[in-house]
């Protein structure tokens, strides 16, 4: 397989010669599992660490590889690896990690677009996909929206779904598709672009594995029968996986995620709740909150309908939640500093009392 199949470009290529990496191999991360990497190079997959020194700088989760990085590694054995340097990035999707306040856990790197599944049945939730979408946005990815199972419903309710996405969310593309009758796959391949990189949001029981074993013609991911008490399938991915599709296309499925905690500090809710932004110019008070000020333009476009109520209340909700998590951000860094110092301290005092 060559780099080019996997999402190589002439960017990389100068940003090697320009940085002497030349004598590196090259290669794509396509798994994780627990800080060992598997890549794949022009030459074959490899089982791969982080040099000490990587591991020795790196502050936060976001300065360690991650599936779909390209890495500079040099190779051991016939099947072992070391990883030097991660290469430049141009999209990263994040999310607060799940129970460590003012933390962030890499989803995946270098993604082109982003397939947000929801089951039909029971997991659609239009709060969740705006808050994928803010995710989406905040890190440089285009989303598109597939709702799965519509076996399950009929046309009326179907009907009903996508018209109540279209008046809250504008300008994404949405899919309606069958993992059993595979209705709409004709609609999602011709999305696929070879060379691009495209990968899996949704919770788990959604059906992206079987959307992923159906994509690429090959039975990749185990899945087990729908549970008759929750309609949900009973697979979980349990790590994210790189694949190549026949078509050219090149697929990360992601686990399934059972909280998505938004980290967004480059505009992503501005993008996803562009509405809110827009009439919040025209509000009396340039600090306005959008809450009970006199004057707020965003108050009144709710009143009157030209923005969807419960879309505002999701904007409020996403909006405080990212001021704590920045205000988390920003209190652990103040600890952080004050640890070095300490230290730093400590450590010169120590050296004056030896002499």
């Amino acid at each position: 397989m060559k780099l080019e199949d996997l999402g190589y470009n002439s960017e990389l290529g100068e940003f090697i010669l320009a940085n002497n990496l030349s004598s590196f191999d090259i290669g794509r991360v396509i798994a994780e599992h627990k800080e060992r990497y598997i890549v794949r190079t022009a030459d074959g997959e490899f089982e791969a660490e982080i040099t000490g020194n990587l591991r020795f700088t790196s502050k936060t989760r976001e300065d360690f590889p991650a599936v779909g990085d390209w890495v500079a590694l040099l190779t051991y054995d016939s099947d072992f690896a070391i990883i030097h340097k991660i290469l430049p990035r141009f999209s990263i999707i994040i999310r607060q990690a799940v129970g460590q306040f003012g933390e962030i856990q890499v989803i995946a790197t270098n993604i082109d677009y982003a397939f947000i599944v929801q089951a039909v049945d029971r997991d659609f939730n239009i709060n969740r996909l705006e808050r994928y979408l803010t995710i989406c946005n905040s890190s440089k990815v285009n989303p598109i929206i597939i709702l799965s199972k519509i076996d399950l419903i009929d046309d009326k309710k179907l009907s009903d779904m996508l018209d109540g996405i279209q008046f809250r969310i504008k300008n994404v593309p949405v899919i309606a598709i069958s993992n059993e009758s595979q209705d709409g796959y004709d609609k999602i391949k011709s999305s696929i672009v070879k060379g691009k990189t495209y990968c899996m949001l949704g919770s788990s029981g959604v059906g992206k594995s079987t959307l992923l074993n159906n994509l690429s013609g090959k039975f990749l991911m185990r899945t087990e029968s729908i549970s008759q008490s929750t309609s949900r399938g009973k697979h979980v991915t349990s790590h994210r996986e790189l694949i190549v599709l026949e078509n050219g296309g090149i697929l990360i499925d992601n686990p399934g995620m059972r909280e998505v905690g938004i980290a967004d500090s480059t505009g992503g809710l501005e993008i996803t709740f562009d509405k809110v932004i827009d009439l919040s110019k025209d509000c009396k008070f340039k600090d306005c909150t959008h809450t009970n000020e006199t004057g707020c333009a965003v108050l009144e476009g709710v009143a009157d309908g030209e923005i969807d109520r419960a879309s505002y209340e999701n904007f409020q909700r996403l909006q405080r939640e990212k001021a704590h998590f920045e205000s988390t951000v920003t209190e652990r860094r103040k600890k952080d500093r004050e640890f070095g110092k300490m230290m730093k301290k400590y450590k010169k005092d120590t050296n004056k009392n030896k002499y």
